[in-house]
């Protein structure tokens, strides 16, 4: 049952990433060491690809065996995640305010926005799938916006660390962004992450034995990749 409302959410968030690596967004060449869309291709075809991905997640969400209501509480999920006050708006505050520094705490503002919001709500969509009560939908919400937002401050130790060839994609390309290792240097920046991830293992081990199973490859893939060697 949830399998095609998991797919519907990946043809969602790779809509997000070939809009992203557009020449009028991040102008980027790599996306996971291949060529992005528009390069492989050209940029009407990206554009039009992923404007087809984004409505036809919704159409794979509306055709779910899964009863009505819940599948219009995902389809509003989705729609509040990934639209105007959601990614959308994240991804408005990044190209407008490239070359303006912002604070720590609208920085955070920027990527809760443009990344997290989408892994908060895929988590709390799962738990609509399966029934779970509001309380833990809310945690799960909350669990995912912060692991969102560790997810972009390791991508930014990244861009920062990394090669373009051991990351698959442009990196030490945040020059004139409003990245956390541009506005608190390399060291604070590892030091914010590693306190986030602290914090998300202690939240993730109050979960519940069946959703710590469920959610363990996520923690072991996610919560300490900037570390990695």
């Amino acid at each position: 049952m949830s399998l095609p409302v998991a797919l519907a959410l990946e043809m969602f968030h790779t809509y997000s990433l070939i809009h992203d690596d557009l020449p009028t967004m991040d102008d980027a060449d790599l996306r996971r060491g291949h060529k992005t869309l528009h390069k492989r291709y050209d940029e009407v075809t990206a554009i039009l690809a992923g404007d087809a991905l984004n409505t036809e997640a919704f159409l794979v969400i509306a055709k779910a065996p899964l009863r009505e209501d819940v599948k219009i509480k995902l389809v509003m999920l989705l729609a509040e995640g990934g639209g105007a006050s959601g990614m959308v708006l994240g991804q408005a505050i990044d190209c407008y305010f490239e070359n303006q520094p912002l604070s720590l705490e609208q920085v955070k503002t920027l990527h809760k926005n443009k990344t997290a919001k989408l892994i908060a709500v895929s988590l709390q969509m799962g738990a609509v799938i399966v029934g779970l009560d509001t309380k833990t939908q809310k945690s799960l919400y909350a669990f995912g916006i912060d692991l969102g937002l560790l997810f972009q401050i390791q991508d930014d130790i990244i861009d920062e660390t990394q090669s373009e060839e051991e990351a698959g994609k442009p990196t030490q390309n945040d020059t004139d962004k409003n990245s956390f290792v541009n506005l608190l240097g390399l060291e604070k920046t590892v030091e914010e992450a590693d306190t986030l991830a602290k914090d998300l293992q202690r939240r993730f081990d109050t979960f519940d034995e069946k959703l710590r199973t469920a959610l363990q490859p996520l923690i072991t893939q996610y919560l300490y990749r900037h570390t990695k060697d």
